[in-house]
């Protein structure tokens, strides 16, 4: 691998042997190991390009660990619009990385590997949203942000997890809607609202959907005093509130939380386990937060292999190259400011996705 250094310095020499190492693999970048040489690198590396380093909650512990911020996607983004660096290296797929590029278009946004993709940004594509609303040209579109920016581009509003809720309160009753992509979390939604014209998309995260309410349930018996931290994408989320309303578990344990949700649940629970249904970079970041509460995932499985392409290789790549810049035509990202911009009108989104 020919390795440029297009910080304007010429190369370190811990740069070059840490490079040199480093090989495109199946699964990504690797070659190179998340230690404190690397780290100290790293950071070095960021301070020449004036860039900060932005970490979701779902990456790998020493991509977390190095990072200036840590969170889920739209504060991370939000971040980036307000940090003073010229550049922003954001360790996530590529849709946060577009939505940071939307909310900071005069800033160089960077991303890892830009083949981190996202299997429920993924599940809707703009050409199948905009065939949806001719189906319903008086709906009004509501979007996650776990959306291309193509997408958002079609969208009236955006939301996260912890505002679909309050966004979809907010259009008037009579107006039908169009939630996409995610089904689980339209499923919440109307399930609270209690909203008859809202239409879902059939689209899903395959790790959030992967944990299941079998799975659920067992963990719950095994783990009797423990509470439930559920990602409200979660094939099992139902599953939660049914074992609540059943009485297998007290109402008050079961939590349907954003990611941002579960840490400041985090740091408020008398509970000494917690069942954990996201993904299972999370645990990092919850056990930060409340080292003397025992996390365990509901499966230890769900691991997004989109997420963990951002290895400590393809960093180390990234500053070393300025490689891989994210780009989001101008017509686009307006539209999609738009609609982040309602939403975040409608009340602050809190803790993303």
């Amino acid at each position: 691998m020919t390795v440029l250094d297009r910080t304007g310095a010429r190369p370190g020499e811990t740069s070059s042997v840490l490079a040199s190492r480093i090989v495109d693999g199946p699964g990504g970048y690797a070659g190179v190991v998340g230690d404190a040489q690397w780290a100290a690198e790293v950071r070095r590396l960021a301070k020449l390009r004036n860039a900060t380093l932005l970490a979701h909650n779902y990456q790998l512990p020493a991509i977390q660990d190095v990072a200036d911020h840590v969170g889920d996607s739209l504060a991370l983004s939000r971040i980036a619009a307000e940090a003073p660096e010229d550049t922003i290296v954001f360790c996530g797929v590529h849709f946060m990385a577009e939505t940071a590029k939307i909310l900071a278009p005069t800033k160089t946004v960077l991303i890892p590997d830009q083949r981190a993709g996202c299997s429920l940004a993924d599940s809707i594509t703009a050409e199948q949203l905009q065939a949806w609303k001719d189906e319903f040209p008086d709906a009004v579109v509501v979007s996650y942000v776990n959306t291309t920016a193509a997408v958002k581009a079609l969208t009236d509003i955006c939301c996260t997890s912890s505002n679909a809720v309050e966004v979809v309160a907010s259009i008037p009753e009579d107006r039908t809607v169009l939630f996409c992509p995610d089904q689980f979390l339209g499923a919440h939604v109307r399930r609270v609202t209690g909203r008859k014209n809202l239409h879902i998309w059939a689209g899903e995260c395959h790790v959030h959907a992967g944990i299941n309410g079998d799975e659920l349930a067992e963990q719950a018996r095994t783990h009797p005093d423990a509470e439930l931290f559920v990602h409200p994408e979660c094939g099992c989320a139902t599953s939660a509130l049914y074992l609540a309303g059943e009485g297998a578990v007290p109402e008050d344990r079961v939590k349907i939380l954003s990611t941002g949700g579960m840490l400041d649940a985090a740091r408020e629970t008398n509970a000494r386990q917690v069942l954990v249904a996201t993904e299972v970079g999370m645990l990092h970041q919850l056990r930060r937060a409340a080292p003397d509460v025992d996390f365990l995932a509901v499966n230890d499985r769900a691991s997004c292999g989109y997420m963990k392409m951002i290895t400590p290789a393809a960093l180390l790549r990234c500053l070393v190259e300025g490689a891989d810049e994210v780009h989001v035509d101008l017509e686009t990202a307006t539209l999609a400011q738009a609609s982040v911009q309602r939403m975040i009108e409608i009340g602050q989104p809190g803790g993303g996705e």
